[in-house]
């Protein structure tokens, strides 16, 4: 490589392509923070959806925990184990634990010291916006 008229260096295309992706690339996958004051006595885990259902679930929850998001989803809080018997309908996905591709920021805060959202309205509403029955009400063949 030779040296541009500016003193810098010149970059081929696949190494500008390569940083730019990297400079994009997601970070390490890390626990979603629970406030501060808050506590999590049934542990911790959360259910991301597609950033455009968030405005649409939230007027369907009778009760609203701490919700994170980012660029592409909303993360809802939930008590560890809110999978037990429940297939989360697609595009959901369900991260134990809490932990979550980059940091998303924090964008509801319920009053109190319990930072999750109910899982069973959660499951139900993402059910309707999913089109989606329940796994309680399908029908089991033999």
């Amino acid at each position: 490589m030779t040296p541009a008229s500016g003193g810098g260096r010149v970059r081929s295309l696949d190494t500008l392509l390569r940083l730019r992706r990297e400079l994009h690339a997601p970070g390490p996958p890390r626990r979603l923070s629970v406030p501060d004051g808050m506590t999590i006595p049934l542990g911790c885990d959360a259910v991301a959806v597609p950033a455009a259902y968030g405005p649409q679930i939230l007027p369907r929850l009778p009760r609203v925990g701490c919700v994170y998001a980012d660029d592409t989803h909303w993360w809802w809080l939930v008590p560890s184990d809110s999978d037990y018997a429940l297939e989360w309908p697609a595009p959901a996905r369900y991260a134990i634990g809490a932990v979550a591709p980059d940091a998303p920021r924090l964008i509801h805060r319920p009053d109190g010291e319990i930072p999750y959202t109910p899982p069973i309205p959660l499951y139900l509403a993402l059910c309707r916006l999913t089109g989606t029955t329940p796994t309680w009400s399908q029908v089991v063949s033999a």
